[in-house]
């Protein structure tokens, strides 16, 4: 019986990421840049988007965005303020999305008139890391709150994604989180990962993560 579960999974891995490699030919065929959003709940995930909207703006880039949620759309209607088209992907019982859920998505998105699509992933640290999406880098975004053992509560988080940003530093010495510590924890982990800190309630690095994100 094991056997055959294992088998099952295996198909649904191989069949998702033949649909995510599908995502990333129709997202190229339309001139878009994706990129995965992942962390946990309060991370700083939509607040992340809500910045970079103006500076993706400002640099001449259009934005565009996949809020994926259990249910609700307390974010989506956070990214719907920020003025870019947004589709709200409820995954109903499941912690993570799924390339099928993210094509149907990409069909009620207007990608003739979106540079830079944002995928958010559900806020969990563990059941999104084996659903590849069809976009080009995953950025993990964790918060000082977490507290500075959340990394190596979840390396294969960092073991597969692209960027690394710790969020809320301004928090840090509140609650006696190590940032140094928490960024030597990703470097072990994914030695090549960079890592940004920003604090989202001023913007505070931003900038420099933008770079990171949108280079080649």
């Amino acid at each position: 019986m094991h056997h055959i579960d294992v088998h099952m999974e295996k198909d649904i891995f191989d069949g998702n990421t033949r649909l995510a490699e599908a995502n990333a030919r129709h997202l190229k065929e339309h001139g878009v840049r994706a990129f995965d959003l992942l962390g946990a709940i309060g991370s700083g995930k939509t607040a992340l988007i809500e910045k970079l909207v103006p500076i993706l703006k400002a640099r001449g880039l259009r934005a565009g965005a996949i809020a994926g949620d259990v249910y609700g759309d307390d974010d989506f209607q956070r990214i719907v303020r920020t003025g870019i088209p947004a589709y709200n992907a409820n995954t109903g019982k499941e912690c993570h999305l799924d390339a099928h859920l993210v094509e149907h998505g990409l069909e009620h998105l207007p990608l003739n008139d979106i540079d830079i699509l944002f995928i958010e992933n559900v806020g969990n640290m563990v059941c999104p890391t084996d659903f590849q999406l069809g976009a080009e880098k995953r950025i993990v975004v964790i918060s000082a709150t977490e507290g500075d053992d959340v990394v190596n509560k979840h390396p294969m988080m960092f073991r597969g994604g692209d960027i690394a940003v710790i969020n809320k530093v301004d928090l840090a010495p509140l609650i006696g989180s190590n940032l140094d510590r928490m960024e030597k924890d990703i470097r072990r982990y994914n030695p090549e990962m960079p890592v940004f800190r920003t604090n989202l309630k001023t913007g505070d690095g931003t900038e420099r993560l933008l770079d990171a994100i949108l280079s080649e």
